[in-house]
Parts: structure tokens; sequence; C-alpha cells
């Protein structure tokens, strides 16, 4: 359930756009103003609102590490801002100086990507908060970008209708047409997807257009930078055109709004809706969701921005293992767990642990002590597997709950490693998932995409042993709260 927890209405004109950081949410306007404000009790920071655009602003974002906020306005620039002291560090002017429409950080923050109305394409050095490379899409104005989870790509959608997929060189590498009248936002989730049984590494991203529809797609990284583009599925449920989508930080749900003045949330797996929400009285242009808390942005032409708190969904018994990794553990009620434990094929286990009143806190918590003593499980076998399936979900939850350290996850899989393995590469891996990329006659890097000179895979026993110990720290955490 999506209850409206908060209302922004500080802009005196069109809200533009909204963008969250760990600790902030950044809104912008036709007012040419910024405004930064807590998650904590959603009051503006002593600085807000930022001023110096002199005309529209049309987007903002935050860099990963929150550090940074990046602007872009009609006035031809793009300027970055310290969200420590809201100082503005540097005022970056377009070639041409056309209108810039949006601004995007890399995930690691090295580079800005900066689009206008005149179709020109910059990639900013960081750094020295110089130009980078520069380029043109074919026809239209530029007014979306998303970047890859590994930042090696960046999508930019045009008026249009044309996504075009670039490398962090700023070679185009792929160019489809989407949206018949224009596209007007994309998004990349971050959370790669891995098939196994082919050996590639997909990115999920969304689009969405003057068509009224928004588009689910797949990015396929191939051999030497090669890029697909496979179309997924179309999600319908608006009326007019589609302003604005964005994925969920776990990359299941996605959230969009039109000119039909509603925001619709979607489950991305099944394409179901999930959430119609209707507060807004006018064109709704922006949507976000916070990166690692239930909240979700709204913003709209009726100057206003909505903070809406989602209430986590406890799972039903036929989508628990699903869910497992993505929702409190400790919701789940009895039926819950019997589902659970059916999936791990321990069903004849069901009928001990209903009697016991075995609800998800309690699972959770249970021991080698407590399964012989409490419950009466004699045979030692049948415990321990009882015990391993345990752990195994403790370690879903310790993973989905406390964001791991990055150089702990694996690339591919983007899950905690058990056994991590460097290949030739130099990045190290979880061994099951490269194996099994490599198995598929892939002798290309997963991160880079180039040719790995020897398949020679090679035990990481020092990050074993670190990620050993910091699971041992949560786990002491967690019995501790």
């Amino acid at each position: 359930m999506a209850t409206l927890v908060h209302t922004l209405a500080d802009h005196s004109d069109d809200v533009n756009y909204c963008a969250f950081s760990s600790s902030c949410l950044a809104t912008c306007s036709l007012d040419k103003t910024i405004r930064v404000y807590s998650l904590a009790n959603f009051t503006e920071l002593p600085y807000s609102p930022l001023r110096g655009h002199t005309y529209a602003v049309h987007c903002c974002c935050f860099s990963p590490s929150g550090h940074l906020l990046a602007s872009c306005s009609t006035d031809g620039t793009t300027r970055v801002w310290d969200t420590r002291d809201g100082r503005m560090l540097v005022a970056l002017e377009q070639p041409g100086g056309s209108p810039v429409r949006v601004c995007r950080f890399s995930p690691q923050a090295t580079r800005l990507v900066s689009g206008a109305a005149d179709g020109s394409v910059v990639l900013w050095n960081m750094q020295s908060l110089m130009l980078y490379r520069s380029g043109n899409v074919k026809d239209g104005s530029l007014v979306a970008c998303a970047f890859s989870p590994n930042g090696n790509i960046f999508v930019t959608g045009s008026s249009c209708g044309d996504l075009t997929i670039w490398d962090d060189k700023m070679r185009c590498l792929y160019n489809e047409k989407a949206h018949d009248l224009g596209v007007t936002c994309c998004d990349i989730s971050s959370q790669p997807i891995f098939d196994g049984e082919h050996g590639f590494r997909y990115f999920q991203m969304a689009s969405c257009g003057q068509d009224n529809q928004i588009k689910l797609w797949l990015i396929s990284l191939t051999d030497f930078l090669g890029v697909e583009l496979k179309y997924k599925c179309t999600l319908n449920g608006h009326s007019a055109p589609v302003l604005a989508c964005a994925f969920s930080h776990d990359g299941q749900m996605l959230v969009s709004g039109s000119v039909d003045k509603c925001v619709i949330i979607y489950e991305t797996t099944t394409g179901n809706i999930l959430h119609t929400l209707s507060q807004h009285t006018r064109y709704v242009t922006t949507c976000a969701f916070a990166p690692h808390s239930s909240l979700l942005a709204t913003g709209s032409m009726d100057k206003t921005v909505s903070i809406w708190q989602f209430d986590l969904k406890q799972p039903c018994a036929a989508n628990t293992v699903e869910n497992e990794s993505k929702v409190a553990v400790e919701a789940w009620s009895e039926d819950d767990v019997s589902a659970w434990l059916c999936a791990q094929d321990l069903a004849d286990f069901v009928g001990l642990f209903k009697r016991n009143n075995i609800d998800g806190k309690e699972l959770l918590h249970l021991t080698k002590e407590s399964l012989a003593n409490e419950l009466k499980i004699e045979s030692l076998g049948l415990r321990s597997k009882v015990l391993q399936k345990i752990e195994e979900l403790r370690m879903k939850v310790i993973s989905a709950s406390v964001t791991a350290p990055d150089e702990f996850l694996c690339p591919i899989t983007r899950e905690l490693m058990k056994d991590p393995v460097i290949a030739a590469d130099g990045y190290s891996y979880e061994k099951d998932a490269i194996e099994k990329w490599i198995s598929n006659k892939r002798r290309s890097s997963p991160m880079t995409n180039l040719p790995l000179p020897t398949l020679v895979l090679t035990p990481n026993r020092t990050l074993k042993m670190a990620i050993g110990r910091w699971l041992e720290t949560q786990q002491k955490h967690s019995h501790t709260a």
C-alpha cells in the first residue's frame, strides 16, 4: 500500500524533476531554483534554494556518494553544487549554448553527461571539470539519459523517438526507433540480470514517450563491446503521454508519471499494476524512488512534490521463495514459513513447525540446540539440513537489509560472493557465475568486454575471509537487535 506522507509546495512554478540521494531529496523547477530537503523530516537544508541558473531548471541529479548535485537549464549550462554547504563548484557551458534538458552522473562519478535541445551530448570529466568527449544524436532534441550500473555504456533518448547507446568513449554503439512520437524519459535498473544458460549479462531498461507507452528493454553486452537492445514488453495503463519513468533500487518496481495526472507503479517481472496514485491536479512530470528506503517522490506542473511511503507487502505462500531476499522475513506468517519449507524440500517439517508456532522471526533465531531440544528433531543429518537452509536464508536477509561493500558483490550476479575467484582481467567473481560465463564459449571479460588472455581462475582467499568476517559481524548485530 502507498501512503501520502508529505507534500512539498515551495516552488512557485512547474516542478520539472526530482532526485534522491541516501539522505536528501532535490527538486528543480521552471522558477529557476533547485531545492534540497532532508529525508529525516522533509525540511529544506539551510542553503536551499540553490540559485544561479538564469532560466528554467530542467533536470537535477546526485552523484552516487550524494556529495555533488548537478542541475541543467535553458540557460545552456550544467551546474555542479557541493551538497554539504550549497556552494556552486562549476558552471559547465554546453557547446553552442543550447538549452540543456538532461544531466546524469556515471556510477563511479568520474563522468557527467549533459544533453541539449540541439541534440548535442557532452561527457564531462569530473576530475578536471573539463569537456572530455562530445557528440550528437541523429535527429531531434536530447531529452533523456541513463547509465548502465557498471558505467561502461549510457543510453540517450531523443524527441524524434530514438534510443541511442554510447560507450564511455562517446562511440555510438546502437540506435533504435523506440517511440514514434518521441522519447520523454528512460531509466536503467541498477540490478543486472544474468542469463546463466547463454552466458549473457543483461541490463533492464525502461523508456516512455509521447505515444502513451512504457516499453521495457533488455540491453545485452556481447564480445568486443558489441551491444544489442532487445524489446521485452509494453506496459499499458496511461491514457496520455508518459513523461517520466524510474526503477526502484532493487529493480522489482517501475513508476511512471503522465499527462493524465496519474502515477502508476508496476511490478517489472509480471507487468502487473500494483498502485495507481491520483494526487496531482496537473501533468506528472517526474518520479523517483529513494535508493535505500521505501519512499517515492512525484512532481507535477501543479508546483508540488508528493512524498509516498510504501508498506512492505508480506509475501504470499505462492511466491515466498521469490521474495525471501526482498522483504522482511521477520514479518513472515506461519503459512509463509510453511511455503518456504516446501520450497526447500523440507515439507515433512511443516506440521512440526506449525505445532510450535514458528513464524519468520522464530525461524531466523532457530539454532542447532533449539532444533534438537525444543523441536525434538532427533536425526543429526536432518537437523544439519534444516540449519543449513536457515543459514542460507539469514545470509540473504543480511544481503537485502544491509548494503554490503561493493567489492563483496559478484559483478555478474550482483550478489554476495561465497566462493570468490580472480579472473585474468583482475576482477573477482563468484566461481559458479564466471564458470557459467566461460562455459558458454565466452572468452571476454564480463566487466571490460575485452578478451581474457587466459581462462585460469584463482581462488581469492583473502576476499573470502573478509566476506566471512563481515557476515559474522552482521549476524552478531542482527542477534543483538
